[in-house]
Order: structure tokens, then C-alpha cells, then sequence
């Protein structure tokens, strides 16, 4: 009866993580999808434009507020938004681009 019990549920075990293990991404694939997105966002200047644009933002925020200590210090704060800001946008495109190339062989 035992054993009877161990099988079952490996068995039970093994029929429920195919799934899983079928739609999980390789580290190859990883790689993969971050090369195709890092090369267009060189190509783009993508991190220059949001870090950049952020910095000014702040700086002309600051600058309004508190003259020309509140623009340095709305600039640096605006770059340290863009560069977060930058990070998640990277992270879903190089997601999305894993979904987009997981149908097609390589």
C-alpha cells in the first residue's frame, strides 16, 4: 500500500510540472532576447533619451523651486528616476521579446 502511495503521487507529481517545465525559458534564450533588445537600444539611444530627459525634467523642476541649488539637486534626482525607469522599460522589453521569439527556432 506504501508503495502503492510513492508512485501515485511521483506520478502525480511528474504530470503536473510538464507544463511548467515546457513554457520555461533557457538561459540561452535569455541572452538571446537581451542582445536583440540592448542592440536596439544602442541604436536608439534609448537610455541617453529617458535619463536625460528625466535629469532636465528635474532640473527644471527644481530650479522653480528652489533657484539654482533645487535644479542641481532636481537634476540629480530626475536622473535617478530616469535610470530606475529605465531599468523596468529594459526588463519588460527583453521579456516581451522572449515571448515573441519563443516560436520561432533558432
Amino acid at each position: 500500500m506504501q508503495m502503492k502511495k510513492v508512485v501515485s503521487t511521483a506520478l502525480f507529481a511528474a504530470v503536473m510540472a510538464a507544463p511548467v517545465a515546457a513554457m520555461a525559458q533557457t538561459q540561452e534564450d535569455h541572452d538571446v532576447a537581451k542582445a536583440q533588445v540592448e542592440a536596439k537600444d544602442k541604436h536608439h539611444h534609448n537610455k541617453a533619451k529617458i535619463v536625460g530627459g528625466s535629469a532636465a525634467g528635474g532640473a527644471a523642476v527644481g530650479a522653480v523651486a528652489g533657484g539654482p541649488v533645487g535644479a542641481v539637486v532636481g537634476a540629480g534626482v530626475g536622473a535617478t528616476g530616469g535610470v530606475v525607469a529605465n531599468k523596468i522599460r529594459k526588463h519588460h522589453s527583453i521579456k516581451k521579446q522572449e515571448k515573441e521569439n519563443a516560436g520561432v527556432p533558432q
